[in-house]
């Protein structure tokens, strides 16, 4: 009886190939762990079900004589299999390595080297500045108004090419008296746990140097949070939600800006299961720490969210194809106000109630910052300051919005 074929990663990113002359499905490595990326042609993308750690060699070979029509596929099965097995795809030997090797290389570095310069961003220190004069516009950030002190931003982690004017709606509003707070910097921890949140004592680098790390609120967090916290998370090496904040901040105020980077899991046990995320222990003595941290430091620290909202279309496993502020995406909008309404009103559990709804199948890529911040700062209110929705491909779209809290 055949082995079962290796399984197929589950936290690689699959997407429409944006590349006109090669269609098909494009996998590429989330974590970093491989610098491959492939490209599946669409006759063969049925045959990646075959590699979910169940199936055989016999079935993908079924698939192909299917496919070709041709009973001698055995050429073609082994290249798909050594393509995926090279590239690091698969749950096996070559994968496992490659995952030893950057998680020792991420630990003995110093700092978080930059994962996105060159990709999302100008890795050229100059060529950034410009970039960012660009994304930021010439116009001086407007004083504050009269709404009350400022305590927080909530700004994309999209692409800022896509979503530049939330970054500047957003950012716009950090005025030069705020260069030496610490900025609690609450990113979205895409591939990290459930119900836990990742640390790292490195500086984060970018083209224009390196932040500092705020060692004494972080070792507090990690010395009075509990099981939940993971020091040190591999996750902060490919993660771009906070990334992306840094090169803003910096553009503000200079690299040796100190910063808490702090990645948040989803509250998937919530999501799924019911109940309060602060219903898991780990998670309600987290919250229970950083609140404390947060009465106590007060005007010292600066709140920094890192969020993207709705992920619809064909992309995000949508039966329709989403075309930004048309058809189903109008709905998308009004819901993602509703909940946009209950952050703004600090109204927690009103907002996570939105967000239970259907299992959250507007699929927010942030709600666990915005609820993790809502329950540590309770006074904060906020406003909208843009909204809006991307096609980040012809078939899908990612909403996100620029907030201010205070």
């Amino acid at each position: 009886m055949p082995e079962p074929l290796h399984r197929l990663r589950s936290d690689l990113d699959f997407m429409p190939s944006p590349v006109e002359d090669r269609p098909g499905l494009l996998i590429r490595d989330s974590m970093g762990y491989s610098d491959s990326i492939l490209i599946i042609p669409p006759v063969l993308v049925e045959c990646l079900s075959c590699f979910d750690g169940e199936r055989t060699s016999l079935d993908l070979r079924e698939i192909l004589v299917n496919i070709t029509g041709d009973l001698q596929v055995g050429e073609l099965e082994a290249h798909l299999v050594t393509a995926l097995t090279r590239s690091g795809f698969l749950e096996e030997e070559t994968f496992a390595r490659l995952k030893e090797d950057r998680h020792r290389t991420f630990a003995e570095s110093p700092v978080r080297e930059p994962s996105h310069a060159g990709t999302a961003y100008p890795e050229n220190a100059a060529e950034l500045g410009s970039t960012m004069a660009k994304w930021m516009g010439q116009d001086a950030p407007p004083s504050e108004h009269n709404g009350g002190k400022l305590i927080g931003i909530a700004a994309p982690h999209v692409s800022p090419e896509g979503g530049y004017e939330s970054y500047r709606a957003a950012y716009r509003l950090l005025t030069p008296g705020y260069k030496d707070r610490t900025f609690v910097i609450l990113g979205t921890s895409h591939y990290g746990a459930p119900e836990k949140f990742g640390l790292t004592r490195k500086p984060y680098r970018t083209p224009w140097g390196d932040t500092r790390t705020d060692l004494a609120l972080l070792d507090e967090l990690t010395r009075t949070a509990g099981s939940a916290v993971g020091t040190e998370d591999y996750c902060h090496a490919a993660e771009h939600s906070i990334e992306f904040q840094v090169i803003f901040l910096q553009w503000l105020f200079g690299p040796d800006i100190k910063i808490l980077p702090v990645l948040c899991g989803s509250y998937a046990q919530s999501i799924y299961l019911g109940g309060k995320p602060e219903a898991n222990e780990g998670v309600n003595r987290f919250l229970g720490t950083l609140g404390d941290i947060a009465a106590r430091e007060e005007d010292r620290l600066l709140w920094v969210l890192g969020i993207d909202m709705a992920h619809m279309g064909s992309r995000y496993g949508d039966a329709f194809t989403a075309i930004v502020n048309r058809d189903e995406m109008e709905a998308v909008a009004a819901r993602d106000r509703q909940r946009i309404e209950r952050v703004n009103a600090n109204d927690a559990d009103g907002f996570w109630d939105l967000v239970q709804q259907n299992r959250d199948d507007l699929k927010w890529c942030g709600s666990a910052p915005l609820y993790t911040f809502l329950k540590v700062r309770p006074q904060a209110r906020g406003r909208t300051e843009n909204y809006e929705q991307w096609n980040i491909d012809q078939e899908s779209v990612v909403t996100f919005a620029g907030l201010s809290f205070r």
